[in-house]
């Protein structure tokens, strides 16, 4: 248990940030939840849709430190080139 008063004060920041970080990975996961479940349908306009906003959140989430940039436009990139193998 943090003793100075200081120690105290970081260790409320720490555990406000861990849950907001928590809330946003949490956002992200559900979002790409979405676009797996359009590409399992086969419903490319519906995945089309939901990578978007997934792309958006995703890059939020990097701006604000949850992820890695190159998680995040890898995890972009493997999902459009899912979403383009359904047309074909």
């Amino acid at each position: 248990m943090a003793n100075t008063t200081s120690a105290k004060k970081a260790t409320r920041k720490i555990a406000r940030k861990t849950a907001i970080n928590k809330a946003r990975r949490t956002r992200v996961r559900g979002c790409l939840r979405k676009v797996e479940e359009a590409i399992a349908a086969a419903d490319q306009a519906a995945a089309s849709e939901a990578l978007r906003i997934a792309q958006s959140e995703l890059m939020r989430a990097v701006s604000k430190g949850v992820f890695h940039k190159n998680t995040a436009s890898r995890k972009v990139s493997r999902l459009s080139k899912r979403i383009k193998a359904l047309s074909a």
